[in-house]
């Protein structure tokens, strides 16, 4: 009996892990795919010969995108509002959280009440507009960082995390003259590394992969992201005279450097994940529950 139930486990392992292949397999082509296209010629492409594998290998479409300056200026531009984002995000979802979690905290219920009811309801777009453009914050670098830095979502984890987080400690280092801010930095921030990490991770890959909000309230090119200028590139593309214009006139090289400007605004966010992989599922899971 217990070699039948052995053998209907492997197999159950089996069935998930060839599911886990295919979901794998899924995620990645398409990525292979345009890796493929941006390394091929644009004879290749034409003719339709690229589908995982490079056909004619080149790279002059990556020589063309990094001796742009738009390209590496764009790059960094966006590489600096994730980094200021994410740490503003995190400071204004630790600071919004943490005094949640005290019991005696006078109109607790209240606020979160109002704090989940701007979850699901909020003003919209031309309400957003309005306000941004009363405030004089229309086509600056701001409008890029301040009105996304805190997500209720984000934050109802971290303080979910914080509730699992012994009383005891709090209450002796009460008892030891520690006040609100010190026993924030030296006990509660420490032991949430791992939800910091996660959220760090959604804040950053939120930011790096955000373009509405630029498209909507920057003018100035030199205040663009990466994906609002890759957006730009491949809408221009399209058109033959625009891409004779910028000087894509060889057949087929306008979908090489689609491909190479894909590549080139996706790639740098992935190196991320390994940093953060092994707090992420620890973050992602003990911040949903409450012991």
């Amino acid at each position: 009996m217990s070699m039948i139930k052995s053998r209907k486990t492997r197999f159950g392992d089996f069935i998930v892990a060839f599911l886990c292949f295919l979901l794998i397999l899924v995620c990645l082509l398409p990525m292979l795919n345009v890796l493929a296209r941006s390394l091929s010629s644009s004879e290749a492409l034409i003719k339709n010969k690229v589908w995982l594998w490079p056909v004619g290998l080149n790279f002059e479409a990556y020589k063309m995108v990094l001796s742009d300056s738009k390209y590496t200026w764009s790059l960094v531009w966006t590489a600096i509002l994730t980094v200021v984002g994410t740490c503003l995000s995190l400071f204004m979802t630790t600071i919004c959280a943490y005094p949640l979690i005290y019991d005696h905290l006078k109109g607790r219920r209240l606020i979160n009440t109002i704090i989940i009811f701007t979850m699901y309801f909020n003003a919209g777009t031309i309400p957003m507009y309005l306000l941004l453009k009363d405030l004089n914050m229309l086509n600056k670098p701001v409008v890029l960082v301040v009105p996304y830095c805190l997500s209720v979502f984000n934050m109802i984890i971290m303080r979910s995390f914080f509730y699992n987080i012994p009383d005891s400690l709090r209450e002796s280092a009460e008892l030891d003259g520690a006040g609100p801010v010190r026993i924030l930095v030296s006990i509660y921030l420490p032991m949430s590394t791992p939800v910091i990490a996660t959220l760090a991770l959604f804040y950053a890959v939120g930011r790096w992969n955000g373009f509405s909000d630029a498209l909507m309230f920057v003018k100035e090119k030199k205040y663009y992201p990466i994906q609002l200028l890759l957006y730009n590139i491949i809408n221009s593309m399209t058109k033959i005279e625009v891409a004779t214009q910028e000087g894509f006139s060889p057949p087929g090289l306008s979908e090489t450097l689609k491909a190479a400007t894909v590549m080139f605004a996706t790639v740098p966010i992935l190196f991320v994940y390994p940093w953060l992989q092994k707090y992420f599922i620890t973050g992602a899971t003990l911040g949903a529950i409450k012991e």
